[in-house]
C-alpha cells in the first residue's frame, strides 16, 4: 500500500533556467579568457577558467536534468532522478581540479614576481562584468537549487564565480593604485582557497544520498512518534528513509495494526493517515506502508 504522488522536481523550468545561466556564463567566459589574454591577469584567467568550468557543469546539470525528467519504467522503477546525483558528483569532482591548478599557477606567480606587467584598468572593466553576469546567473537559480542537488551545484559554482570576481575587482584596484602586480595571484590563491570547501560540502552531499542516509533535517524518530500517535496503530518497524535526489525523499515502514481496527475495516483510513502525516509533516510524498496484524510481527525476517 502506498502512495505515488510525484515529487514536481524536475519540470521543464529548471532545464530552462540552466540553459539561461549556460548562456551567461559561456559569452562572459570568452570575454573573461580575452581580457585575460590582453591584460595579463592571472586571476582574471582563473576567473575564466572557473567560468569554463561553471559552463561545463551547467552543460552536466543540463543533460542530468533532461535524463531525470525521463518516466520510470520495469527496469528503473524510480526513473533517471539519481542522473542528477552523478551530475552533481562530476562537478564536485571539477571544482577540485581547478582548485589545484588556480593554486598552481598563482604559487608560480608569486614565486617568480615581475613576469609582464598587469593592464589594471582592463582587468576591472572584465571583472565587473563577470560579477554582473554571476549575479544574474545566481538570481535565476537561487530557487530552484533549494530542490534540486544538480542544480544546487551548478548555483555553488556560480557562487564562487560571483566571489572571485569580487576579489579580482580588488586586486585590480590594487594594481591600479599601487602598482603591486602581487595582487593579482593573491587573488588566484583566494579564489582556489573558496571552491575547496564547496566542493567537499558537494561532494558530501552525494556520497549521504548514493549511502541511502536520511536527508539532512529529518528525524526518524519523530516520524516513527508520529505514526505510533494514529488511532489503531500497535508498533511500527523496519523504518527506512532516503532520498532518491534532493527534494526526492522515500519512505518505507511496517505498520502493526490492532485486530479491531482491521477487522472493522478502519484499515484504509489508517493508510490514509499515515500518508497525509508524512506529507504534511514530513514532505515525503512518497511512502510506502505494510500494515499487519498484531501476530504477523513474530514470523517477519527484519523484527
Amino acid at each position: 500500500m502506498h502512495d505515488h504522488a510525484p515529487t514536481g522536481i524536475r519540470g521543464a523550468g529548471n532545464r530552462r533556467l540552466l540553459a539561461i545561466s549556460l548562456a551567461i556564463t559561456s559569452t562572459v567566459m570568452v570575454v573573461q579568457v580575452v581580457g585575460a589574454a590582453l591584460s595579463g591577469s592571472l586571476a582574471l584567467f582563473a576567473d575564466a577558467a572557473h567560468m569554463f568550468t561553471d559552463a561545463a557543469a551547467l552543460v552536466i546539470a543540463l543533460v542530468a536534468s533532461t535524463v531525470a525528467a525521463r518516466p520510470a519504467n520495469d527496469r528503473r522503477t524510480f526513473g533517471y532522478q539519481r542522473a542528477e546525483v552523478f551530475g552533481a558528483l562530476v562537478n564536485g569532482v571539477i571544482l577540485l581540479v581547478l582548485s589545484a591548478w588556480v593554486a598552481y599557477e598563482a604559487v608560480l606567480r608569486l614565486l617568480n614576481p615581475g613576469e609582464g606587467e598587469i593592464a589594471g584598468g582592463l582587468m576591472l572593466v572584465v571583472a565587473v562584468v563577470g560579477l554582473v553576469a554571476n549575479a544574474v546567473a545566481m538570481w535565476l537559480l537561487s530557487a530552484a537549487q533549494r530542490h534540486s542537488i544538480n542544480v544546487r551545484g551548478a548555483y555553488l559554482e556560480v557562487l564562487g564565480d560571483l566571489i572571485g570576481s569580487a576579489a579580482v575587482i580588488i586586486a585590480a584596484v590594487v594594481v591600479l593604485t599601487t602598482g603591486w602586480d602581487q595582487a593579482d595571484a593573491i587573488a588566484s590563491l583566494l579564489i582556489a582557497a573558496m571552491i575547496v570547501p564547496r566542493a567537499i560540502r558537494l561532494l558530501g552531499e552525494v556520497v549521504s544520498v548514493l549511502a541511502e542516509s536520511a536527508p539532512k533535517g529529518t528525524h526518524v524518530t519523530e516520524i516513527r512518534d508520529h505514526i505510533l500517535a494514529t488511532p489503531g496503530v500497535v508498533d511500527v518497524h523496519d523504518v527506512h528513509v532516503w532520498q532518491l535526489t534532493r527534494g526526492a525523499p522515500v519512505f518505507t515502514a511496517h505498520v502493526v495494526v490492532d485486530d479491531a481496527a482491521l477487522g472493522d475495516g478502519r484499515a484504509a483510513g489508517i493508510l490514509s493517515g499515515l500518508q497525509s502525516c508524512l506529507s504534511q509533516h514530513f514532505d515525503v510524498e512518497h511512502s510506502t506502508f505494510q500494515l499487519e496484524p498484531a501476530g504477523h510481527v513474530e514470523h517477519d525476517a527484519h523484527a
